[in-house]
């Protein structure tokens, strides 16, 4: 039987930023990490040495990061961003909204790029799924704890 693999959208920048980070943990926080431990199990009594269990989580951590990060690049699709001018929303595009009158301006991202308070959505979250492949004009609805909330979309970039 085969499994089907789990393929990761990512923006370009958010594939760089990945690849970025595991080669800053593989070249110089893995090598602290370890040295950490080593120089705590130098204190002695390791089953009273706070330090190195301590260390030691820190590295299992870090391993697992590291982990985590080799198999998401293994699985990552980078989209090809849309070019500005653009009509249609899609990964990468950076959509201007309307909310009662109010205006917000999203980039829309891979799950694994999503910041909300940076205001990056996920394509996956409620909100970028009802985006995708909307275009200028286009009404929203979206259901929110609140009750349904109504986007304009007032351009795609």
């Amino acid at each position: 039987m085969t499994q089907t693999v789990h393929r990761v959208q990512m923006t370009p920048l958010g594939y760089r930023q990945l690849v970025d980070e595991l080669k800053q943990l593989e070249s110089t926080g893995l090598p602290e990490a370890i040295e950490r431990v080593a120089k705590a199990r130098e204190f002695g009594d390791l089953s009273e040495n706070a330090e190195y269990h301590s260390s030691r989580e820190d590295l299992a951590t870090l391993e697992g990061r590291i982990e985590e990060l080799k198999d998401i690049i293994t699985r990552v699709n980078v989209v090809d961003i849309k070019k500005s001018g653009e009509e249609e929303v899609g990964i990468g595009s950076v959509v201007m909204v309307s909310i009662n009158g109010s205006q917000h301006e999203f980039s829309i991202v891979g799950e694994w790029e999503a910041d909300p308070a940076a205001k990056k959505i996920s394509h996956e979250s409620p909100l970028g799924k009802a985006l995708l492949g909307r275009k200028v004009g286009d009404n929203v609805e979206v259901e929110a704890p609140a009750g349904k909330v109504t986007y304009i979309v007032k351009s795609v970039k």
